[in-house]
């Protein structure tokens, strides 16, 4: 005779209360049949802070008192100049951390005086060029992928270019980008001379300006892939770059790699690790955040634009550490929530002599 429902542990009315009980526990009872699962999209790599986080690089102390970052290995090109600055070793105080006497602001902000950061700004050229006087050409930044090829007749301008991106191929004109936490990246040309500089922060990079800069370079100046080089510097590491959903969803719409690009990022608790019995809930494992956040690799993200537009792997060098995570070298609008300096990121052709 067949079992009643009641009976029976295997009837739908009695599946349905289990289902109901495992619901209240935050689990789920695996369907019988495996084809009846939705796959699930692939998760995101985790890490800890502590494995993201990475050392600051060492700067180089200019003999005008400016600490900068050069790129080592171009070196053997005599007639390009680049380097990426940092907050040590200028004249301004809006800003100064503890300790230190004056810093190096390059940006014309609010909190500090303009002549400063002219004054500040020649200090760059000098320590960069061997010359306060050579021209320094920036920009008006916000965000985008709008690009500009600038000649000597810009270095006087009084109202700068509003762009993301600089080229030229004048030699004697040393382009400037301005970072706090986005990221500089630096690109020149071998045998064509020409370079540019690039301000990516997370919008500029989902439009492509560095992809699109190397592509200006072929148009304007016949450069090809295969001569470029370029150098990322300073800017928040996937370490400290914690970000929304809506930008998780820009990368991921417009790139194959995009979700490559981030991590969940998990925060040491210590007082939950040396007590976890003080912690401890009814809820099922799984089932409680441990302070996980969504993080962005922007640095990766323009070193991939760079392969994308044709630039060997070996001839594209990161330079910069997390400004998040050493704001006693460098200016960091995250870290500093807000009230702080600017940061350059210089290049350009040395002039015939100089």
């Amino acid at each position: 005779m067949p079992s009643s429902a009641g009976s029976n542990p295997l009837s739908k009315s009695n599946l349905r209360a289990l289902d109901a009980i495992l619901f209240e526990a935050g689990l789920a009872r695996s369907p019988r049949d495996p084809s009846s699962v939705r796959s699930r999209e692939p998760g995101l790599c985790c890490a800890s802070f502590e494995e993201l986080s990475r050392p600051a690089p060492e700067p180089t102390l200019a003999a005008n008192g400016v600490h900068w970052l050069p790129v080592p290995v171009w070196q053997r090109f005599p007639w390009l100049w680049a380097g990426f600055s940092t907050r040590k070793g200028g004249l301004s105080r809006a800003y100064r951390a503890e300790n230190l006497i004056g810093e190096l602001n390059l940006g014309f902000t609010a909190a500090d005086e303009r002549q400063t950061v002219l004054a500040n700004r020649r200090l760059l050229a000098e320590a960069v060029t061997g010359d306060a006087g050579t021209p320094l050409i920036s920009i008006r930044q916000f965000h985008s992928n709008l690009l500009a090829v600038v000649s000597a007749s810009d270095a006087g301008r009084e109202r700068p270019t509003k762009a993301d991106g600089l080229l030229t191929d004048h030699p004697g004109l040393l382009l400037a980008v301005q970072t706090a936490d986005c990221i500089p990246v630096l690109v020149a040309d071998r045998k064509a001379r020409a370079v540019a500089a690039f301000h990516a922060g997370w919008r500029g990079t989902v439009k492509r300006i560095v992809e699109t800069g190397a592509g200006r370079m072929r148009l304007e100046f016949g450069s090809r892939p295969e001569d470029l080089i370029a150098a990322i510097g300073p800017g928040v590491g996937v370490c400290c770059y914690a970000v929304g959903e809506e930008v998780f969803s820009a990368f991921e719409s417009q790139f194959d790699y995009g979700r490559a690009l981030f991590r969940e990022v998990f925060h040491a608790d210590p007082v939950r690790a040396k007590f976890p019995l003080l912690f401890m809930t009814q809820r099922a494992p799984g089932h409680l955040s441990p302070g996980r956040n969504l993080h962005l690799d922007l640095i990766e993200a323009n070193r991939r634009q760079l392969l994308a537009a044709g630039v060997r792997e070996g001839a594209i060098k990161v330079v910069g550490g997390c400004t998040s995570c050493h704001p006693d070298l460098f200016f960091s609008h995250r870290a500093s929530r807000g009230h702080t300096g600017r940061m350059m990121a210089t290049i350009g052709v040395r002039s015939p002599g100089s």
